[in-house]
């Protein structure tokens, strides 16, 4: 999911020059750095990408911007994610990462009653996944089966939750914790008079 910022000024003044002077990642320095900790020559990486080498040689040096369809080649030969080399992980990584409250995903459930901020990256999407789940009084997220040996897990932080699984159901309030499986049919409601919020952790084996 793409990421936006936006500048907001007072009358009078000049905006930021800063998200103009931003520079895309330096996917050929990335590529390089990666090839070179792995004692890879141009013409190994060449081959085992499948890209000749006069191309990855501009790739690295800038000369040539990659398709996407190359970056999961190059990707693949080196053993990262694609994700790894469009970001510069490993090149230029600062220590902390952080997500303003603006630019976390949020996805709004059918009847807007529920809604899942997603707090997890987007590189653990489908094998570990974590939520902050806010549902109005009233409202419930009905989730069909995910992958074989799927299970969640949900922390109450505010309000009152219930969780059907399968043939169980359970009520859940402030503080308590209910893990079950996820890959059959299963639902979260809101049984309380008024808005409860939960930490939701979706493990996929």
């Amino acid at each position: 999911m793409a990421r936006t910022s936006r500048t907001v000024t007072q009358s009078g003044t000049k905006p930021s020059l800063k998200a103009a002077t931003r520079q895309p990642p330096k996917v050929g320095d990335t590529i390089q750095l990666l090839r070179q900790q792995r004692q890879l020559s141009l013409e190994e990486l060449s081959h085992m990408a499948g890209v000749s080498k006069s191309m990855l040689s501009q790739i690295e040096r800038d000369k040539a911007n990659p398709t996407i369809a190359l970056v999961w080649r190059l990707a693949n030969a080196l053993g990262v994610e694609m994700q790894e080399i469009l970001v510069g992980k490993g090149a230029d990584e600062p220590a902390i990462t952080v997500l303003g409250a603006h630019a976390t995903p949020t996805m709004k459930g059918i009847d807007e009653r529920c809604s899942l901020k997603i707090l997890g990256p987007l590189d653990l999407a489908g094998h570990f996944e974590w939520y902050e789940l806010s549902i109005e009084a009233g409202g419930e997220l009905v989730s069909q089966p995910h992958a074989p040996g799927a299970r969640e897990h949900l922390t109450v932080l505010h309000g009152t939750f219930e969780v059907e699984a399968g043939a169980g159901k359970q009520k859940l309030k402030h503080g308590e914790t209910a893990r079950y499986a996820g890959d059959q049919p299963h639902a979260i409601r809101n049984v309380g008079k008024g808005p409860a919020v939960g930490l939701l952790v979706v493990i996929n084996p």
